[in-house]
Parts: C-alpha cells; structure tokens; sequence
C-alpha cells in the first residue's frame, strides 16, 4: 500500500517544539467530510506565494459572473493541466474541476472567520535565491527536449497513470471509491509535473520551503507554546518530499503571515 497515496494525515513533530499537520488535497476536487480534518489548528500555511489569495478572487468572481468559465479555460488550455481536469471531471461521484481549488480555499477562509494567520511558504520573487531559483527551473523545463515530449503528452500521460494505478489506496468507509482514481491521476500529474525540472531543483525548492514552514512554527511557538499547530494542506503524493526536509532539520526561516481579504470571511461547506 503506498505510503504517498495515505488517506491519513502526516503529522510532523518539530524537535522545538509544535507540529506540523501535513493534510493531502488532490487538484480542484472538493473532500468530502469524513476526508477534512478534525484537529485543532493555530495557524494555516500554504505553498504558495502572497498572490494567491488574489488568484483565487478573481476566480472566484469569474465564476459568479459565467460559471464554469475556469473549468471550460483549463479544459481549453492543452498540455499536461488539461489531461488531468479532463480525465477528474469524467469521475461520477466526486465533485471535480472545482475553481477556486476547493480544499485549500475553504480552509483559507476558515482561518480568516476565525483570525487565524495564514502564511504563504512561496517566497516572493525580490528574494533573490528563489528568483535564482525559478529562473532555473524555467531553463531546464523550457530546454527543447522537454518540449518535444510535451507534444506527445497524451502517451506520457496514459502511460504515467498505468504507472500509478499500482500505488491506489482506498479511500475509507462511506468515502467514494471515486476519490482513489482521482488520488491517482493527480499523482500520475505531480509526476510528469516534477519530471520538467531535475531532482536538485525539487530537493532545493522542498528544503527552502521547509526552512519557512519551521520558521511560521517558531512564531507561532512563541504565542501557543509547544502545543503550536499549524495546518499545512498540500497535494497527497508531495507530502513524503516535504516530510524528508523537514525531519532532516534545516535551519528556521523568518517568514510574517499574510492577511487575507477582510470580506472572505464564511467558511464553505
């Protein structure tokens, strides 16, 4: 049974203190309740940068005005994003191609009703090391031989789902068998996804984050001791990556939370 594919939470213990609750999400698909979790939480972090809270109002408001108009647009848009929204949105009993992505967006806006911080692990690109960073990654995953293996997604796709239907977990009682296939094509994508840059980059970019997930947990150490808890929801298969760079230890980050849009303030259901 694959560790990657777990239903379960990972919970990470820092050695200073607090924890870290490493809670997989799979791409635009809303979890249904027995899947969302029941913890007590101080604080939520994202791998994202500042903008996406931007992001995810502007699609919020895009689908108000024409709804679907963001599924019918990633649907549109070719490539590697496209095979995976279309193969979930074939999935009969789960909700998919859901924009803003669902799981995250609905904790978002339950840590803003309740006021708690919310910080976003991307850092911005006038830090110098991740500009370096980016612009590596934009190199290696714009190199003329991976783009011509883009133009033959759909066997690449195909043949890294058959890859991946070997590593399904069921998902628990009363939970759609549904949620395992969509377990798997999101795998099958963060693999394709990962494979455009090489594995010094994704270890570089995995221990950075790390750095600032430990550096939100010190913060918010200091206000809640070392009962701190901090939510972390992340794509399922990305987890065990992360999990390896924070138990090797990397040195805090200083990073300040984000505050969100006053107005957002209804959790979803």
């Amino acid at each position: 049974m694959s560790v990657e594919l777990s239903w379960e939470d990972i919970v990470w213990d820092d050695p200073d203190g607090g924890r870290i609750v490493l809670h997989g999400v799979l791409p635009t698909t809303v979890h249904p309740q027995s899947l969302r979790p029941r913890i007590e939480w101080h604080a939520l972090a994202l791998l994202e940068g500042p903008e996406i809270e931007d992001v995810w109002q502007l699609e919020e408001a895009s689908e108000k005005d024409s709804p679907g108009i963001n599924l019918a647009s990633a649907l549109l848009g070719g490539g590697l994003d496209s095979a995976l929204i279309e193969d979930l949105t074939q999935l009969d009993e789960i909700q998919t191609g859901r924009f803003p992505d669902p799981e995250p967006r609905r904790l978002h806006r339950l840590a803003l009703r309740h006021e708690r911080p919310v910080y976003c692990i991307e850092p911005t690109l006038d830090d110098e090391a991740w500009e370096e960073q980016r612009t590596q990654e934009a190199k290696v995953s714009t190199h003329w031989r991976k783009l011509l293996s883009m133009v033959r997604i759909g066997k690449k796709w195909r043949k890294a789902v058959k890859l991946r239907i070997f590593d399904a977990v069921p998902p628990p009682k009363n939970v759609p068998k549904d949620m395992a296939t969509a377990s798997v094509l999101s795998a099958a994508w963060w693999d394709l996804t990962e494979s455009r840059i090489n594995t010094s980059l994704s270890k570089a970019r995995d221990e950075r984050f790390a750095q600032r997930l430990r550096g939100a947990l010190a913060a918010e150490r200091a206000k809640h001791g070392d009962q701190a808890t901090i939510l972390l929801p992340m794509l399922q298969t990305w987890r065990p990556a992360i999990l390896a760079m924070l138990n090797s230890n990397p040195q805090p980050e200083e990073i300040i939370s984000s505050t969100g849009p006053s107005e957002q303030l209804e959790e979803e259901e």
